[in-house]
C-alpha cells in the first residue's frame, strides 16, 4: 500500500521543481521500475513463461541502465546529495517522499542495479519462477528505496518491505531447513526494527523544539536538531540495534549463517552483496549523521565489537564444514572491518569501509554464486566430499581462485584497497583496536587457501571425476564480476572520487558536534 501511495505520489508531483533536483525523477524511478515490474509479473500467466522471465529481466535491466546512467552523471567531487526528488506524502506529519544519492550511498545504488539483473539472468530458481521473479523484483524496490531514502518514515517503510520478499525468497526456494532459517532470519531483523521505529518517532516529536515543525526529514533533523546529551545517546541506541542485528554485528549474528547456508543461491548473492550493507549504510547515514555526539561516545564498544565479530568469524569459518557456511561465517568478519572503519571516524577509514560495502558485495556475492554452481553439479557443499577439481574443471577453478583472492585481500583486485584503507585510516584513532583486528587479515587468508586447496587441490575421486567445466553462460556472468575485482583494485581513483566529498563533509558534521 505504501509503494503504490508512493508511486501515484510520483506521478502527482514529478514536475515540481526544488533545490538539486534533476528533471528526468531518475530516483524516484529506480524504485518504482522494479515495483512495477514485480506487479505486472504477478498479474501474467504462469503458462506464458517467457513472457514472466521477460517481463521481469525488461524491468531489471532498465533499472539497472539507470543506475549507471546516474553513475555517469554523478558529478565528481560533489560532496552533497544529487538528483534530489522531494515531495509532500503525509504533510500533517511532516512525512515526505525524499529521496538523493551522494557519494556514500552511490554505488550502493548502482550494486544493487547492476546485481539483479545479473542474479536474474545467471540464476535459475528450478520452480515456481512467477513468484520468485515477482519477489526479487519486490526485494529490489525495496533495497533501492532504503538506499535512497532521505527520510526517516520513508526510510523505516522500505527497510521493513525488504523482510517479506527475503522470506519468502529463503522459505520457498531455500534447502532443508529453509522454514527455521526464514522464520529466524524474519523474527531478528523485525525484533531490531521495531526499536529503529520508536527511535525514529521519537527522534522526529524531540526534534520539532529545533526545528519548528513535525518532521521526518533526516536532512533537517541532523543540521537543526540538538538532543540533550543523554536523550541523543538512547535515540542512537534504538537505531543501532536495528543496524546490529542486520549488518550482523556480534553478537547479533546469529541468523546470518543459517539464512545464508538455507537461502538458495540467488537468495544469497542478493543477502550478501547489498542486504547486510543496509545495516552498515545505515550506521553511518542515520547514526552517526544524526547522532554524532552519540556515536563519539559509543565508539569504543563499537570498535570492540567489530574487533571481536572480525576474529569470532575468521576463526567460526575456520572450522566449517560446509563450504556456503564457511563463506558465510566470512562475512561476519568482513563486516567487522567495515564497521570498524565506520567508527574509527576519519576521513580515510570511513571511505575505505564505504568501499569494502561495495568490493564485499561483489566478491562475496561471487562466491556464493560458485558455491552455487558446485553444488548445483555435486549435490553437496561437504568440504570432505569435493577435492580435485582443478584437475578436471581448471577454468572454474581460476575464476574460483581471482575471487577467493579478492576476499582475501589480494593486492591489485578490489578487496585489498578498501581493507588497506580501513586500517591506515584507522590506525590514528583506533591503534589498538586495528592491531588486533589485523590477526583477522591473517586468519582471512588461513581459512580461504586452506578451503580452496581442501576443494580444488589433489587427485579428485570418483565422483568429482566428471565435474562439468563451466559454460559459457556460466563464464559470461562470472566475467562482470572478475572485471569489477579487477578494476576496482588496479584503478579505484574513479570510486574514491566520488565516495570521498561526501565522506569529508561527514566528518566536518562530526567535528562541528563536539
Amino acid at each position: 500500500m505504501v509503494c503504490v501511495e508512493g508511486a501515484y505520489l510520483m506521478f502527482a508531483s514529478v514536475e515540481q521543481a526544488g533545490e538539486a533536483t534533476a528533471s528526468f525523477p531518475i530516483l524516484t524511478m529506480l524504485v518504482l521500475m522494479p515495483l512495477l515490474g514485480a506487479i505486472l509479473v504477478s498479474l501474467l500467466n504462469k503458462k506464458h513463461g517467457e513472457w514472466v522471465k521477460l517481463a521481469a529481466l525488461v524491468s531489471s535491466i532498465t533499472t539497472g541502465a539507470m543506475s549507471v546512467w546516474m553513475l555517469v552523471k554523478f558529478p565528481t567531487g560533489a560532496a552533497g546529495f544529487e538528483f534530489v526528488s522531494k515531495h509532500a506524502w503525509i504533510s500533517e506529519w511532516g512525512i515526505s517522499w525524499h529521496l538523493g544519492v551522494d557519494g556514500i550511498s552511490l554505488f550502493m545504488v548502482v550494486l544493487t542495479g547492476v546485481l539483479f539483473p545479473l542474479v536474474i539472468v545467471g540464476i535459475d530458481p528450478h520452480h515456481d519462477h512467477k513468484s520468485y521473479l515477482a519477489w526479487m523484483l519486490l526485494l529490489e524496490a525495496g533495497v533501492m528505496g532504503s538506499f535512497l531514502s532521505l527520510d526517516l518514515f520513508l526510510f523505516f517503510v522500505f527497510f521493513e518491505i525488504v523482510l517479506v520478499p527475503m522470506y519468502f525468497l529463503i522459505g520457498g526456494w531455500g534447502y532443508e531447513k529453509r522454514v527455521y532459517a526464514a522464520t529466524k532470519f524474519f523474527l531478528y531483523t523485525m525484533a531490531g526494527s521495531a526499536f529503529m521505529l520508536v527511535g525514529i518517532v521519537a527522534t522526529a516529536f524531540l526534534a520539532r523544539r529545533d526545528t519548528g515543525v513535525l518532521t521526518f526529514d533526516l536532512v533537517e533533523i541532523a543540521e537543526k536538531a540538538n538532543f540533550a546529551t543523554g536523550t541523543g545517546r538512547w535515540l542512537f541506541v534504538a537505531f543501532m540495534i536495528a543496524f546490529a542485528v542486520k549488518v550482523p554485528l556480534f553478537p547479533l549474528h546469529t541468523w546470518l549463517p543459517d539464512a545464508h547456508t538455507q537461502a538458495p543461491t540467488g537468495g544469497s548473492v542478493i543477502l550478501a552483496g547489498v542486504l547486510l550493507k543496509m545495516g552498515t549504510y545505515g550506521m553511518l547515514r542515520f547514526g552517526v549523521y544524526l547522532f554524532p555526539q552519540a556515536a563519539i561516545w559509543a565508539k569504543p564498544v563499537l570498535l570492540t565489537l567489530a574487533v571481536i565479530g572480525i576474529l569470532y568469524g575468521a576463526i567460526a569459518a575456520t572450522m566449517q564444514k560446509d563450504l556456503k557456511r564457511l563463506v558465510a561465517y566470512s562475512s561476519v568478519a568482513h563486516l567487522g572491518f567495515i564497521v570498524l572503519g565506520t567508527f574509527a571516524m576519519t576521513t580515510q577509514a570511513i571511505t575505505g569501509g564505504v568501499m569494502q560495502m561495495v568490493n564485499h558485495g561483489v566478491s562475496t556475492g561471487a562466491l556464493f554464486l560458485l558455491v552455487g554452481m558446485i553444488y548445483e553439479r555435486r549435490h553437496t557443499r561437504q568440504i570432505s566430499e569435493l577435492g580435485g577439481i582443478q584437475a578436471v574443471a581448471p577454468i572454474f577453478a581460476g575464476f574460483f581462485m581471482i575471487v577467493m583472492l579478492s576476499s582475501i585481500g589480494l593486492p591489485g583486485l578490489n578487496g585489498f584497497v578498501g581493507e588497506f584503507l580501513v586500517l591506515i585510516g584507522s590506525f590514528e584513532t583506533a591503534r589498538w583496536w586495528v592491531v588486533v583486528a589485523t590477526v583477522g587479515v591473517i586468519l582471512a587468508a588461513l581459512y580461504l587457501l586452506w578451503a580452496y586447496q581442501r576443494v580444488f587441490h589433489g587427485e579428485p575421486n570418483d565422483d568429482n571425476k566428471s565435474f562439468p567445466e563451466i559454460t559459457l553462460r556460466e563464464g559470461l556472468l562470472l566475467s562482470v564480476f572478475v572485471a569489477a575485482i579487477v578494476f576496482a583494485g588496479v584503478y579505484p581513483k574513479p570510486m574514491l572520487d566520488r565516495i570521498e566529498p561526501s565522506v569529508k563533509a561527514l566528518i566536518e558534521h562530526v567535528e562541528a558536534s563536539k
